[in-house]
């Protein structure tokens, strides 16, 4: 999938830590009529205020930003409309938070991906593959890299296209 085709239904673009793949994911959005920003990330520390930030300089003021940290299939019922397109950034950070909120993960995922069908314009999910390093050695760290890996396969299937950035290059998967 390039930059250039016709955004439809539910794409998710997949990627290690600076891949690249927000800023793909922001082109393709960008093309919207009205492009919304469904942040999941919390400005929790002065690091992560500037990583926002910079997120926000580079999409400039087109966008709509709207911050929803845990209730991620509720916003989206809310935001999806015709001629308006939804980048959701990033599911990886949304499970971090589901954690810290002592939510249920897999009945969270569930209910993302149930509601998925029902939204009526496109949206496009960011999300890290965190699966591709070493083994976590704790306990916490392994469970959440497995509901991101399950997570991540739950929505590669309900999704009409899938995209894995490496070293800022875009590959189709579906």
């Amino acid at each position: 999938m390039t930059t250039s085709e016709p955004l439809a239904g539910v794409t998710l673009v997949l990627g290690g830590a600076r891949s690249g793949k927000s800023a793909y994911a922001e082109a393709l959005v960008a093309r919207a009529d009205t492009p919304v920003y469904l942040a999941t990330a919390e400005a929790g520390d002065g690091e992560m205020a500037e990583r926002i930030r910079l997120h926000r300089a580079r999409r400039g003021p087109h966008w709509t930003t709207v911050e929803e940290p845990l209730d991620l299939a509720g916003r989206l019922a809310a935001l999806a409309a015709p001629g308006r397109a939804v980048l959701v950034d990033c599911l990886t950070l949304w499970l971090s938070n589901l954690i810290g909120a002592g939510r249920n993960l897999d009945a969270a995922g569930t209910g993302l991906v149930r509601a998925l069908p029902a939204l009526i314009g496109p949206v496009v999910f960011v999300a890290n593959e965190v699966g591709l390093g070493i083994v976590p050695d704790n306990a916490l760290a392994r469970a959440f890299r497995d509901a991101a890996g399950r997570l991540n396969q739950e929505i590669a299937a309900a999704a009409d296209r899938v995209v894995f950035v490496a070293a800022g290059l875009p590959l189709t998967l579906k």
